[in-house]
């Protein structure tokens, strides 16, 4: 048994048994991380309607941004080019917040 820290953070995929759906979170510090697009394919709806809830989330003070969202650097392919970027991503409260606005 290796005495080598656990890492603070993993990527987990998720696949439906047909293929079709593929969810990647971020586990951090007890709670799990999904950018816009990931919620969007979590819940299969529009980017601009999870965007749309989420602004009306933080303007109406049920949650505070500070609180939920962070930056988290990822890399991805654009085009033929590895590219790391700094995307928003929002913690298990403002994805429960989804839920909560029956957008399911």
């Amino acid at each position: 048994m290796s005495d080598a820290p656990l890492p603070n953070s993993e990527i987990i995929l998720y696949q439906t048994e047909d293929g079709r759906t593929r969810i990647q979170c971020r586990f951090e510090n007890e709670t799990v991380w999904l950018t816009q697009a990931l919620i969007s394919e979590l819940f299969e709806k529009d980017v601009r309607t999870i965007n749309e809830h989420l602004v009306n989330i933080f303007d109406e003070g049920e949650l505070s941004r500070e609180a939920t969202i962070r930056k988290l650097r990822i890399v991805r392919i654009e085009g033929k080019r590895e590219v790391a970027r700094e995307i928003e991503h929002y913690n298990l409260d403002a994805v429960l917040s989804q839920k909560e606005r029956e957008i399911l």
